[in-house]
């Protein structure tokens, strides 16, 4: 059990037998009445959003999640297949549990896998990821003007916002947490 004095962002609870993370909590004290916590708060199995007001020192019932790192082994239809590193045991998510998490996927990537009462609802890609360019238009020569982008899809078929010098086959390095081009890839 926790109480609301551990509504942060970040924070895992349950309502209704879902996980949910806290995504904004705001601490209101009125000039009259019982302070409470305003929050707003994300399913981690649907992805659904859901806002809830808290009386202060309320209990909140703390969700059981763990966290495991597991190897991405390959795309199966509608699934993607996971491998735990130290037993060797296979699990399946679904597109639609990773979200776009899925474009952030190559052989071989190690992410964490999150599981609540055993089972696995999500995954967490490693901060930055390197990806190839698959199509893109030519940059032209002279067009310098600055912040100017344009679109590329790559490899894993995301679509990002790229600066003109970008070619088709340049290797980039996309920050996963907001799915945007940091920078071409070194070496």
């Amino acid at each position: 059990m926790a109480d609301t004095t551990d509504l942060r962002k970040g924070f895992k609870l349950v309502i209704d037998r879902q996980p949910y993370i806290v995504v904004e909590s705001q601490f209101v004290k009125p000039g009259k009445g019982q302070a409470f916590f305003r929050t707003k708060m994300k399913n981690m199995m649907t992805g659904s959003t859901l806002e809830r007001t808290y009386k202060s020192g309320e209990k909140l019932d703390k969700a059981d999640t763990e966290e495991r790192t597991m190897q991405y082994l390959y795309p199966e239809g509608d699934v993607r297949v996971f491998m735990d590193t130290t037993n060797y045991e296979q699990i399946r998510l679904s597109n639609e549990q990773l979200g776009d998490n899925v474009y952030y996927l190559l052989d071989g990537t190690e992410v964490d896998v999150m599981f609540f009462e055993g089972k696995p609802i999500g995954v967490t890609p490693p901060t930055f990821v390197e990806l190839e360019v698959v199509s893109t238009e030519p940059g032209f020569k002279g067009d310098t003007s600055s912040n100017t982008t344009k679109p590329a899809e790559l490899e894993t078929g995301m679509v990002v916002n790229v600066p003109l010098f970008v070619n088709q086959g340049d290797r980039l390095k996309i920050d996963t947490r907001t799915g945007e081009y940091v920078e071409r890839a070194k070496g």
